[in-house]
């Protein structure tokens, strides 16, 4: 691989292991979504000094609101205060939120306070992109209607309707909780990315384990198709 293949510029990271991590220590799953946040925050942080460009977020698919009303409703009131808290530490960082999903769904103070999120970090030169009320077989239906419409279906029409057209292609995704399965997420941007499954829950990921993994995508050959 060139330099540039070498580098994991954008990597996603589906969160998986809160609920076994609470589980483990007796403590309520609400206790391990907050400890997971709190992996997130840490996460965030060291993204730059790795050389991350876009680090994608798999934080409430649309298949979420099949858990129990609770646990739902505890996972949204830890994003207002996520959103909160944290936005003056994006904006002081250099980082640009982008949520993918139908994010309008949400409650509607929720969504104003993402479009606030959104709008006042828009200048940050690294990307945050959270996936909320997401789901790809979703997005890609989404996405071939709109190219419909526009009157050409073809990989490159379907490509530039995705929730992540603006983004880089995406190079590592990252499952943490032992679990080896995509869970709905990215499959169409997955077609070439490396994959990594790792045995440590969520609220126990730390930058050293992206770090190693960031190590390990650089050792590989990456082909697409050729030899």
């Amino acid at each position: 691989m060139t330099d540039a293949e070498n580098r994991a510029r954008h990597v996603a990271i589906i969160m998986d292991g809160n609920g076994r991590w609470a589980q483990k220590r007796h403590l309520p799953r609400a206790m391990g979504h907050k400890r997971g946040v709190e992996a997130v925050r840490k996460l965030v942080r060291s993204i730059e000094p790795m050389g991350i460009y876009c680090l994608t977020l798999y934080a409430f698919s649309s298949e979420n609101w099949k858990r129990p009303e609770e646990e739902v409703s505890d996972l949204m009131g830890m994003l207002r205060k996520f959103i909160k808290s944290d936005l003056p530490e994006f904006i002081a960082n250099d980082v640009r939120l982008k949520i993918i999903g139908d994010y309008k769904a949400l409650e509607p103070d929720i969504v104003e306070m993402l479009e606030d999120a959104l709008d006042k970090t828009s200048g940050g030169s690294r990307i945050l992109a959270v996936a909320l009320n997401y789901g790809s077989q979703q997005e890609i239906a989404r996405a071939a209607s709109l190219a419909a419409q526009a009157g050409e279906i073809t990989v490159e029409t379907i490509a530039a309707n995705l929730f992540t057209a603006d983004l880089p292609p995406l190079d590592l995704l990252i499952r943490t909780s032992g679990e080896v399965r995509l869970s709905n997420f990215l499959l169409w941007q997955a077609a070439y990315a490396e994959m990594s499954f790792l045995d440590v829950l969520w609220p126990d990921f730390t930058p050293e384990h992206l770090q190693a993994a960031i190590d390990d995508f650089s050792q590989r050959d990456r082909r697409y198709g050729g030899r």
